[in-house]
């Protein structure tokens, strides 16, 4: 018990920021009172982090979130350091500072994480093994931006040249596709196929990898699955993205979490709408527009939240729009919802939910957000 109170007391009285270099990063040591104790560089490598810091007291130790922050911040966890992620948007000072270096950032972040948390929004990263899992989401995705961008090309070259193909971009054979080419440019169109074919391939080989994830790993996926609209792409990037759903006080604040809430500048009399903050993971707001279009589709089958988003597309394809983020960001809320309480998805919910709280009310999106995984 007294080695554990006097590491507490440490990280109390000593604050570190560590500036993460590419190459080298810089450590800065300040005290309660401000006081620069140690500058020093360390390689950024995890041996020599594991040597400078493995047999110093514990401290509070502050970084931005970047490539290495992860694994960085996981080492020093390893060794028994508080160690903290701040949310760039949080630390602009240092981008913005007119004597912006290494060193100064470094002292800058030890200052930070002496002003406690709430300077700094924290951001929570992945453990090793969900980052991991991620990085197979990522790849599919890259191969998918890849067999886009291929197919696009075939068609506009064919096009060029007075013809047209269909079909080049998933299904369709190589024999298929180059017949609907004219002679002179099959040589050409040829290999672009070939390539297209190995892509589809290799992302089939994906998603059969996520089935697997999400039935030994996360089996809340396929509970998500149940609305109509959300794939398994879509719910293990959710459930990867989102990490821990207790930790959003409301299901509201994953809607600002994911950057589908607007950005506000009210000053005075003034509120002007603005766009949306795109704040958070990129790909999961591009996977929930991606559904919220679907459910919105004729396609789609009827529900409460489909009629909810065509009733807010009416007055044209501004209000479309409109209607499509309102519906993602309903959908990232409604999606939360469902897992927080390990509930089936209804399409048309009772009006009121177990608390006696209506089910509407329940899924409102609007929120600020605290937090960050990355």
């Amino acid at each position: 018990m007294a080695q554990r109170s006097e590491g507490l007391r440490a990280a109390k009285g000593l604050s570190m920021g560590l500036d993460l270099g590419d190459r080298i990063s810089e450590v800065c040591l300040k005290d309660r009172e401000g006081e620069v104790l140690e500058r020093a560089k360390v390689k950024t490598k995890d041996t020599a982090m594991a040597a400078y810091f493995g047999g110093r007291a514990r401290c509070r130790v502050v970084l931005e979130v970047g490539t290495h922050s992860p694994w960085v911040q996981r080492l020093l966890a390893g060794l028994g350091h508080e160690a903290v992620v701040a949310n760039p948007h949080q630390v602009r000072l240092i981008a913005e500072s007119v004597e912006k270096g290494d060193s100064s950032d470094a002292e800058i972040l030890a200052d930070l994480g002496r002003m406690g948390f709430g300077a700094l929004r924290t951001v929570e990263h992945r453990s090793a093994e969900a980052q991991a899992d991620m990085e197979v989401l990522r790849a599919r995705a890259l191969l998918v931006r890849q067999r886009a961008a291929l197919a696009t090309h075939i068609r506009g070259v064919v096009k060029a040249n007075g013809a047209r193909v269909s079909g080049c971009g998933v299904r369709a054979s190589s024999e298929k596709v180059l017949e609907q080419v004219p002679l002179a440019l099959r040589p050409t169109i040829a290999p672009l196929q070939q390539q297209v074919e190995a892509l589809s391939g290799s992302i089939r080989a994906y998603d059969r990898r996520v089935a697997e994830l999400i039935e030994e790993r996360y089996p809340v996926a396929t509970l998500l699955q149940r609305v109509r609209g959300v794939g398994p792409i879509t719910a293990l990037t959710y459930v990867l993205v989102i990490g821990r759903p207790e930790r959003f006080r409301r299901s509201r604040q994953v809607g600002a979490y994911v950057g589908l809430v607007p950005r506000r500048r009210q000053s005075g009399d003034r509120d002007p709408e603005l766009g949306v903050t795109k704040a958070g993971d990129g790909e999961m707001r591009r996977l929930l527009v991606q559904c919220a279009h679907h459910i919105l589709s004729h396609e789609s089958a009827d529900s409460a939240l489909r009629r909810w988003g065509l009733k807010k597309a009416e007055g044209g394809k501004t209000a479309y729009k409109r209607a499509v983020v309102a519906v993602a960001r309903k959908l990232a809320v409604l999606l939360h919802v469902l897992w927080l309480r390990g509930e089936v998805y209804e399409a048309f919910p009772n009006s009121r939910d177990e608390q006696g709280e209506p089910a509407e009310q329940a899924q409102k999106e609007v929120a600020v957000s605290t937090t960050t995984v990355a």
